[in-house]
């Protein structure tokens, strides 16, 4: 660890954040934070009990009044102060980014801009909340229609995107004038701890927004999610939890924002730019080092061009240098951990079982940390695991196709639908595909698609609800309809 990693980490607080207040764990219990690329401890910190929680929560419903009623203006000045001085400080929250986490230094001032864009869109959006005034039909009534902040918000927030995820709930939720509890990862919460206090100096009062990271997610938070003064729950991981929150939240019928797993397909048409379709690719699957719900998970490519598509991949995997994120030139850090690792190694050999050909990669790189080489896969058949389960890793699995048709049966077949990609120079057949697949989102000839002006969220089990964009403010404001009789 460099003397600037040691300083920075230095001035990240330990505490937990609640009430503008830091302060320590009951029982002044602590866990440790580790660098995936070394396993070293770079940081330990307060580790929130169930009764911190509801402390936080205290702290949320006691600041809801005052922050609801705080002018729109002030709210927008507050966002905007706050994305100022993350411009200030983007190294710092980038290389926190890369230790806590290990995405290369380049990816990590990425995710810094577009989280930081969340707060900029938000403070625009704060002061443009309406609603509308007129003559119902009948002509008997005025009718006025407002909106309102939904208020006391928890937020669970995943590790793979530790800066982007906590701006693209706190913004919006802030704009409309919620107050927020806030549970980071416990693998990664050192960026969302600095990130807070940023928000702090920025002039955001006592209470608004709390922090409480934990080493026992489910304990803390289900005592947060059952306490009739929530109004509001979102999250973002995995189905398999995301089922779980919706029912605990079912019991105090909660407004729920869910984004959950991906299984991403990544058409390439037998007409596709393979110049543009290669970009796309190693954007869209190795971006994050493969963690990220919206990685490209089933590359189906037409028959006629997967050879060469898979032969331009393979010469460009090969050529990708894997180390820790701070060193210079490195494309792929560690995944986040050894469990990580191992389950890209079951779907790997599960795959070549199958039948499919291994044409770069393929195993655990030996050592300290949690490395796994970039691995593409050739011919994967159907049937293999790769094909149905998230792979959350940097593994490029390739399945073909015979026509459009196919592609589309193959693209849709799954329970998933956040993400699609889709290569083709036809812009008819495009615009079927726009139709024709069954996600929340596409890409068309391009690999990456998030931006905070856009709505981001799937269909079917990848969620509910949309962050982002216009829509993203909705989802902490209700409608309020009043009629006003006509004398």
């Amino acid at each position: 660890m460099t003397d600037l990693e040691k300083t920075l980490l230095e001035s990240v607080p330990t505490g937990l954040y609640i009430a503008g207040e830091w302060i320590v764990a009951e029982g002044d219990k602590t866990f440790d934070v580790r660098d995936p690329a070394t396993n070293e401890v770079v940081r330990t910190i307060a580790d929130a009990s169930p009764a911190d929680g509801i402390r936080a929560l205290d702290a949320a419903v006691a600041a809801q009044d005052a922050w609801a009623a705080t002018p729109p203006r002030t709210r927008s000045d507050i966002l905007r102060r706050a994305f100022d001085l993350v411009q200030a400080h983007k190294e710092d929250l980038a290389l926190l980014m890369t230790v806590e986490m290990g995405k290369p230094l380049a990816e990590a001032r990425g995710e810094v801009g577009y989280g930081g864009e969340f707060l900029r869109w938000f403070s625009e959006e704060a002061v443009r909340i309406s609603g509308r005034y007129g003559l119902n039909p009948e002509g008997t009534g005025r009718m006025v229609v407002s909106q309102r902040p939904v208020g006391p918000s928890f937020f669970v927030t995943p590790w793979n995107f530790p800066f982007a995820m906590a701006t693209r709930k706190i913004a919006p939720a802030l704009a409309a004038g919620c107050t927020v509890v806030i549970k980071p990862p416990a693998l990664t919460p050192l960026t969302t701890i600095y990130f807070v206090k940023l928000l702090e100096e920025a002039g955001l009062p006592a209470g608004v927004v709390n922090v409480v990271q934990t080493s026992r997610s489910s304990a803390l938070s289900a005592p947060i999610i059952a306490d009739p003064r929530l109004r509001k729950l979102s999250f973002t991981g995995s189905t398999e939890v995301g089922r779980k929150l919706i029912a605990q939240a079912a019991e105090g019928v909660l407004r729920v924002s869910m984004e959950l797993g991906g299984n991403a397909p990544f058409v390439v048409f037998e007409d596709a730019d393979l110049d543009k379709a290669v970009e796309g690719a190693l954007a869209a699957k190795f971006r994050n080092i493969g963690q990220a719900c919206t990685a490209a998970n089933r590359f189906i490519v037409h028959q006629d061009v997967a050879d060469e598509f898979a032969r331009r991949i393979t010469e460009r995997v090969d050529a990708m240098k894997i180390g820790r994120g701070t060193e210079e030139g490195v494309t792929i850090g560690p995944l986040i951990d050894d469990d990580a690792v191992a389950k890209a190694a079951e779907l790997v050999g599960d795959a070549v079982e199958r039948g499919a050909t291994l044409l770069s990669g393929g195993k655990a790189v030996e050592g300290v940390g949690s490395f796994y080489e970039p691995t593409v896969l050739a011919n994967v058949q159907a049937g293999s695991e790769i094909l149905r389960e998230e792979i959350f890793g940097p593994v490029l699995a390739i399945a073909t196709f015979a026509d459009e048709a196919e592609a589309v049966r193959l693209a849709n077949d799954t329970e998933y639908g956040l993400v699609s990609y889709v290569f083709t120079q036809d812009l008819a057949r495009g615009h079927r595909m726009i139709d024709a697949l069954e996600t929340g989102m596409m890409g068309l000839n391009v690999g990456v698609v998030s931006n905070a002006a856009a709505p981001f969220g799937g269909v079917k089990q990848s969620g509910v609800g949309r962050e982002g964009g216009f829509e993203g403010i909705h989802e902490y404001l209700s409608t309020k309809y009043t009629l006003i009789p006509v004398d």
